[in-house]
């Protein structure tokens, strides 16, 4: 049983829902030897050892949305910087009461039930995403110019959030995410104003950046917790003239270079005890002129989205890893389906290399935590996308306020099926039941919860995963309606309910299925119904169980939107069975299906 010491339960409805929580995930568990008790993680040749030389395999999460707001993360219809969603809520509520939303966020957001349901899930680490605003002034607004001012109050988050780390032997990586000025043209990623000079364009921001680097240094030299300085997140910002902005084509990048050197010989001025991270131009992955290595304790960081999951697609980095011996680590990834996460995960890890997803939550589902949508927030994104009235001051504030509450885990929408696919599907072809099903004289199935398990063996569908920068071509999405799970089945929302778990399967296409794992208290025939939603064609449609007969029927036009229909008998053994709805022929939506011992 796990329990979550420091977690003050605030009543018995809290403690009930974080006890679900735990004992949901408790399968997941994933053995880890590593520890920080170990002692400080070093770069040995092509791999990231501890100080008794063992391999050490980094399975993290980063905590994005916790320091540095992306607008993306929060569903907003304009430019997505922190400071310009800042501007569009004091336009509502007035900055006193920004500030105290954004005091309430930073204190929500992440806390030690976090890091310790991180633990219980099977992660090691943790990647946190500092906004350097949190830690110093910015250089318009020192008092002195070319002094620095240090605030408390990103030194005392990130204290906070290392003793949660060192509670759970877990390693914390400390990320660059916001840099003075903004390190790049996708101004989102750094909370970047394009009317003031970039990082690039001031020496007094960079400046600033290697002191920062030099007082954390000198804060956390002797925290083997502390398992490295990522020094600067995905750079994206070219340096030649006449070619792609970002820097993905960049041939020199020597500012880079030079900037990252300088900030690695601040920290080692004070610190010769932590890995130092890397990561190349054009969102880290572009290494022209930045490489060879200029530090015997260094990793190199490479980011990987939306493309496939092969050798070939990480054949670079692992030709770099044996020409510089250097180890290389996935240093950020995600914003994908189920498949493509497992997939992914189980490349990098056949190849050594530790992995940190993007991100632990957000407004959306396909994370492990969801942040819901309160309709008064809703009523706000409205208005800002035009379609809505202004909200008068008072509602918007406590719009903005419950959405800060929310943030809260205990007040999250957990997402099992993303961590199984994260810790157990890269090591497992077996299937586990999404929600147990004990079979007595009639039991109702939700269609939605189909068995966990890989794609092809859990179920199957024919859009599963983006992979639009392999292909070339657009976007490709998976689970059409964006709702309840991560896989490619496409689920919806039922629309006249407000209850998040009213849910039913719909775009459904031939050939695709879904297994569902149910227990039967004894051997015998049993009734199948289904609840369907017959469209325009209506549909064909067959179950089966396991090793038996398999039944098929149409779907019928009934008189009602949904309705019962009756599908037929199926003999079911005492004990585990599993059931294949598979779809023939589309033109029908599925709730549930429902078995009733005849």
């Amino acid at each position: 049983m796990f329990f979550l010491p420091g977690f003050i339960m605030e009543n018995t409805v809290t403690m009930k829902k974080i006890f679900l929580l735990l004992l949901l995930t408790a399968q997941f568990t994933f053995s880890q030897d590593q520890h920080p008790n170990n002692g400080f993680l070093r770069a040995e040749g092509t791999k990231i050892v501890d100080s008794l030389g063992e391999n050490v395999l980094l399975r993290g999460i980063g905590l994005g949305g916790h320091m540095l707001q992306e607008g993306y993360m929060l569903k907003v219809p304009f430019s997505g910087q922190q400071y310009v969603f800042k501007q569009h809520m004091e336009e509502l509520v007035g900055k006193d009461k920004t500030d105290e939303f954004y005091e309430a966020w930073l204190a929500n957001h992440t806390r030690k039930i976090d890091i310790d349901s991180l633990k219980s899930w099977g992660f090691n680490s943790v990647r946190l995403p500092m906004h350097y605003n949190l830690y110093t002034l910015p250089v318009d607004q020192e008092p002195v110019a070319g002094e620095n001012t240090w605030l408390e109050k990103g030194f005392q988050m990130t204290d906070s959030l290392l003793s949660w780390c060192r509670d759970n032997g877990m390693y914390l990586i400390l990320d660059m995410h916001a840099a003075p000025g903004g390190q790049g043209h996708d101004v989102n990623i750094s909370d970047r104003d394009p009317s003031k000079p970039s990082l690039w364009e001031s020496e007094a921001n960079q400046q600033k950046l290697v002191a920062l680097w030099k007082k954390l240094a000198e804060r956390y030299k002797d925290e083997p917790v502390i398992g490295a300085y990522d020094v600067i997140n995905e750079p994206n910002w070219s340096f030649q003239e006449g070619i792609h902005k970002h820097g993905i084509e960049d041939t020199g990048n020597e500012p880079l270079r030079k900037l990252m050197l300088e900030i690695t010989e601040a920290i080692r001025e004070v610190d010769q005890n932590h890995i130092v991270i890397i990561e190349g131009n054009g969102w880290g992955n572009n290494y022209d002129g930045v490489l060879p290595p200029w530090d015997d304790n260094m990793v190199l960081s490479f980011h990987k989205y939306w493309n496939n999951n092969d050798k070939g697609s990480i054949q670079k980095f692992l030709d770099y890893r044996e020409q510089y011996q250097i180890p290389i680590w996935l240093g950020e990834t995600g914003e994908n389906s189920n498949v493509w996460f497992t997939d992914a995960i189980e490349l990098m890890e056949d190849h050594n290399i530790g992995w940190c997803w993007w991100p632990l939550k957000k407004l959306g589902f396909n994370k492990p935590l969801e942040v819901k949508v309160n309709p008064g927030y809703a009523n706000i994104l409205n208005y800002w996308k035009g379609e809505g009235e202004k909200p008068a001051a008072a509602e918007a504030y406590a719009a903005f306020m419950q959405l800060a509450e929310d943030t809260k885990l205990e007040n999250n929408i957990f997402h099992k099926d993303v961590v199984d696919a994260m810790i157990r599907q890269p090591h497992s072809d077996e299937t586990v039941p999404f929600t147990k099903v004990v079979l007595g004289q009639e039991a109702t199935i939700k269609a939605a919860d189909y068995d966990m398990g890989r794609h092809g063996i859990a179920y199957q569908d024919n859009d599963f995963g983006n992979y639009y920068i392999s292909t070339g071509g657009e976007r490709t999405g998976w689970n059409h309606g964006r709702t309840y799970r991560n896989d490619g089945v496409d689920i919806f929302r039922t629309e006249t309910a407000s209850d998040p778990e009213a849910v039913y399967v719909g775009d459904l296409e031939a050939g695709e299925w879904m297994q569902y794992t149910v227990e039967a208290g004894d051997s015998g025939k049993y009734l199948v119904e289904v609840r369907v939603e017959y469209l325009s064609t209506g549909g064909r449609a067959s179950v089966s169980a396991t090793e038996g007969e398999v039944v098929e029927f149409e779907i019928r036009n009934p008189e009602s939107t949904w309705s019962w229909q009756v599908v037929g008998e199926l003999f079911l053994e005492a004990g585990e069975n599993r059931i294949r709805f598979q779809v023939e022929d589309g033109g029908f939506n599925l709730e549930s299906i429902k078995l009733t011992r005849i």
